[in-house]
């Protein structure tokens, strides 16, 4: 945590309550790796590293146990939870069918400054290849779908989404590290969804090709975790 983040949270009652900000600061550990699955969530050891008491971090700690993010084990108390491949196959197909439903609402809504914005975010993914960092590529993937899907009018199928995402989070900055190579392959079809939209393609076409972007990257991980099961035997 850095001084500047600490002293925000020092400073709750500017940037929110404090214990908005734990629970924040806690989340983003977990989605980038810092807090990994099974590591043990002490209380005092966060409070005193984020400047606050034990209480906001109580709360917080509630909070992402209520999203699925953390868990409480019996004589071990909180710890991190771990990653569900059923869990995990059950939200992806899920989120490609409502994320594409999204997707296909939003893209006559979507005007040039936002297909702008999502391909300026593709590039920085492409860029971001080079020197491979799948933390950074999550968070960029992330922003760049949100461009694609934000637009959607129907309010309960943007819930789901958003749901869809809250779910993974524990897991998706550990998705790519996976599948490296499904990254690549990723921004190429991240380009071919902007030029449907920019096309004015039909809504059955782009709700397809998302549908079918996002249940490549499940396919891979299944792959890959099947390869590393029978390796193991």
């Amino acid at each position: 945590m850095t001084e500047t983040a600490v002293s925000g949270l020092a400073s709750g009652e500017k940037t929110g309550s404090k214990s908005e900000q734990a629970y924040a600061a806690v989340k983003a550990r977990i989605v980038d790796g810092t807090y990994s699955p099974g590591y043990r969530l002490v209380l005092a050891k966060i409070a005193e590293d984020l400047g606050v008491s034990v209480v906001p971090v109580r709360e917080a700690i509630r909070r992402l146990e209520a999203e699925g993010l953390v868990k409480f084990e019996r004589n071990v108390g909180a710890t991190v939870s771990g990653i569900d491949p059923t869990e995990y196959l059950y939200t992806m197909q899920t989120l490609s069918i409502i994320e594409g439903a999204a997707t296909a609402l939003s893209a006559p809504l979507i005007d040039s400054v936002a297909i702008a914005r999502a391909r300026a975010v593709n590039a920085e993914m492409r860029d971001c290849l080079e020197h491979f960092d799948p933390v950074r590529f999550t968070a960029l993937n992330q922003d760049f779908h949100s461009v694609l899907f934000e637009h959607c009018p129907n309010p309960h199928i943007l819930d789901l989404v958003h749901r869809g995402w809250n779910r993974l989070a524990s897991i998706r900055a550990s998705t790519f590290r996976f599948v490296p190579g499904r990254a690549h392959e990723s921004v190429d079809e991240h380009e071919a969804l902007l030029q449907l939209i920019e096309s004015n393609a039909d809504a059955d076409t782009i709700e397809q090709a998302a549908r079918r972007h996002r249940a490549a990257t499940l396919d891979a991980y299944l792959a890959q975790s099947n390869a590393g099961s029978l390796s193991a035997h």
